[in-house]
């Protein structure tokens, strides 16, 4: 039985700690995790998922705010830890529904944040809090610790109540010499684990990685390496948010004599919100406009776009298809520093084909050590269980693959609780047990242009169809009277590949059974719309192992 299989969870025990996902569970992005304790929630991230070529036409996926859509008052605060798209893009999209709900984030995400709820007009409550720091909202005592992620300023979170205490790790790995010098406080975890945590919540994205995650310094000389080798511009693709590849990308063009641009709108927009706030240094006149980039020899030239997940509408994906200002050869080199987001791998693929056509060096994490993850493996979370020592531990973040083998780690070290949760699971602890109570109806909201919920599946379905299969639309006008077609039928299709010539014979087949269902006394179009479909749908189906969509129109005369 799976939790989707559960009844509705019923009312919390008096004291006790409630834990639901709206997203974040079994999948690589939107997550969002709710507590509530009397009465009152807590809020930890709230982040976007990203379509896959399956989901045609959509934009963003959100958590499903259903459970807590009547609730949005009983909302303490949303809790971010830290300021990528999958922990704060669907921010905006909350607090459009509501009055003001207090924002808690280190300063570089609130800084990220910010710019993205000015872009949808929205003037939030927010409230910068740092590592070391403890405060009390509602019922709940929330104390923030460092941790090394790929990104600065990320949080992770030591969650208090009555019931009991949780700590969530966020995103997270354990470099012990990042680039900012920022490392994982787990002289914290320890001090934590050692009074006591009722529930462990764990990153769980590289959970079937053996070993420990490289340093971010060790990505150093193979950059080097690709800048000395280098004949003409550098153009490096990188996500939008990840400051300290910039930054590495940055140093290495100074010492080699070349100048900057920065290519894109996000890529622009923070890396001047990291720069300001002192995140990202970068040298004089290092930095250059993207027009001037085409004046400088392109042996003097780095470009930092964004990309690097075959995103259709990104810089890098348009440099492939030739749609872009920007145009590459033989004597370029492409570097994609970062790792695939599960489901891109087709996308990034057709990107690399096409610059590869194009005669440009592609370099990327399967020939050359140009990113590590930001996310801990399988050593690092073995440690971090050992140091924290949880009654529950709890795996999140992550498809279903990665959250079952940071289960089995967890097991592996000694830890005989393990919570599994997807979506919409309840998860109660009551006097010091914690308990799987219920699920809550949960899906997929998708944002489609400023639509936001109205893409249902079963319009994916059909743009999939149209997409794969083709169009087919009839028109035909009868008269019920004289039960006969007066009109047509008229065939048009798309996607077919066929002549109208080949639709000659099901014409026929079409005026055939509309008289033979006026005579037997069907007087209603959507009935007679009903039989050409299936009529036409078989013919199809026989004819050329096609399965289109159909669109049947019958008017009366």
């Amino acid at each position: 039985m799976t939790h989707s299989d559960l009844r509705t969870p019923p009312p919390l025990a008096a004291g006790g700690l409630r834990i639901f996902a709206l997203g974040g569970l079994g999948e690589i992005g939107r997550n969002m995790t709710v507590f509530e304790n009397h009465g009152r929630l807590l809020i930890v991230d709230c982040g976007v998922l990203f379509p896959e070529e399956s989901q045609p036409g959509v934009d963003l996926i959100l958590p499903d705010f259903g459970p807590i859509a009547d609730r949005l008052d009983d909302i303490e605060a949303i809790v971010l830890t830290h300021g990528h798209e999958d922990h704060i893009g669907a921010v905006p999209y909350l607090l459009r529904n509501t009055g003001q709900i207090p924002l808690l984030g280190s300063r570089l995400t609130l800084a990220l944040l910010e710019a993205k709820l000015k872009e949808h007009r929205i003037k939030a409550d927010t409230q910068v809090v740092a590592e070391g720091q403890r405060m009390q909202l509602g019922p709940f005592m929330v104390e923030f610790l460092a941790v090394n992620h790929s990104i600065p300023d990320a949080l992770a979170l030591a969650i208090t109540t009555d019931a009991g205490v949780v700590l969530h790790t966020g995103d997270f790995k354990m470099d012990q010499v990042p680039l900012d010098g920022r490392i994982t406080d787990l002289n914290g975890f320890a001090r934590i684990g050692d009074a006591g945590v009722d529930i462990f919540m764990v990153d769980s994205t590289n959970a079937e990685v053996p070993g420990f995650v490289p340093s971010e310094r060790d990505i150093i000389p193979v950059l080097d390496s690709v800048f000395m080798r280098a004949r003409g511009r550098i153009i490096v693709a990188s996500f939008a948010s990840h400051v300290h590849r910039v930054q590495q990308v940055i140093d290495l063009a100074v010492a080699h004599n070349r100048k900057v641009a920065f290519i894109g709108r996000s890529m622009v927009r923070n890396m001047g919100v990291a720069r300001d706030l002192g995140y990202l240094t970068i040298p004089g006149d290092t930095l250059i406009s993207s027009d001037a980039i085409t004046e400088l020899p392109d042996d003097r030239a780095v470009l930092i776009c964004t990309g690097s997940q075959g995103e259709p509408m990104a810089v890098l994906s348009r440099i492939a298809s030739r749609d872009h200002a920007i145009s590459v050869g033989p004597a370029d080199t492409i570097v994609l520093a970062s790792s695939l987001i599960p489901g891109n791998e087709n996308s990034v693929n057709r990107v690399i084909n096409g610059l590869t056509k194009l005669g440009a060096t592609i370099v990327h994490k399967a020939n050359a050590l140009v990113h590590v993850s930001g996310h801990a493996s399988a050593g690092e979370l073995r440690y971090a269980y050992n140091i924290v020592k949880p009654r529950y531990a709890f795996p999140v973040h992550g498809e279903w693959r990665h959250l079952r083998a940071n289960a089995q780690l967890a097991t592996s070290v000694g830890i005989e609780h393990v919570l599994m949760a997807e979506d919409g699971t309840v998860i109660d602890l009551v006097d010091g047990v914690a308990t799987v109570t219920g699920h809550l109806p949960v899906g997929y909201v998708y944002v489609d242009g400023s639509s936001v919920g109205d893409v249902t599946e079963t319009l994916l379905k059909d743009r999939r169809m149209l997409g794969e299969e083709g169009f087919i639309s009839i028109f035909a006008a009868v008269d019920i009277v004289e039960a006969k077609v007066v009109a047509g039928p008229e065939i048009h299709a798309r996607g077919l590949g066929l002549d109208d010539s080949e639709f000659e014979p099901i014409l026929t087949k079409v005026r055939i059974v509309l008289e033979d269902a006026l005579r037997d006394g069907v007087e209603d179009t959507h009935g007679l719309q009903q039989r050409i479909r299936r009529e036409v749908g078989r013919w199809v189906s026989n004819q050329h192992r096609r399965r289109p969509m159909i669109v049947p129109v019958v008017v009366e005369a």
